[in-house]
């Protein structure tokens, strides 16, 4: 079993290109089934944007390659991996 809590402390990864793409923010759930949709991911730079938010990355989690002990495992295509 895994908690949320322990998912937020892992750096998530992408597979293809090695880059860091930061830390767990928050997961989207999906509450008729109760799985997980997908994770939101916060940036490393921490940029905000100009609305005063971090910029986030949703990651479908058809795209979660392996969730290890300390990273998280991820394939990212377009321009933000």
């Amino acid at each position: 079993m895994l908690k949320i809590t322990d998912l937020q402390v892992k750096e998530v990864v992408n597979v293809q290109t090695g880059k860091r793409l930061g830390t767990l923010g928050d997961v989207d759930i999906n509450l008729s089934t109760g799985m997980i949709e997908s994770l939101v991911v916060t940036g490393n730079n921490r940029m905000l944007n100009m609305f005063g938010k971090e910029e986030e990355l949703i990651i479908p989690w058809s795209q979660i390659a392996k969730i290890g002990t300390d990273v998280i495992l991820v394939y990212v295509y377009g321009n933000n991996s």
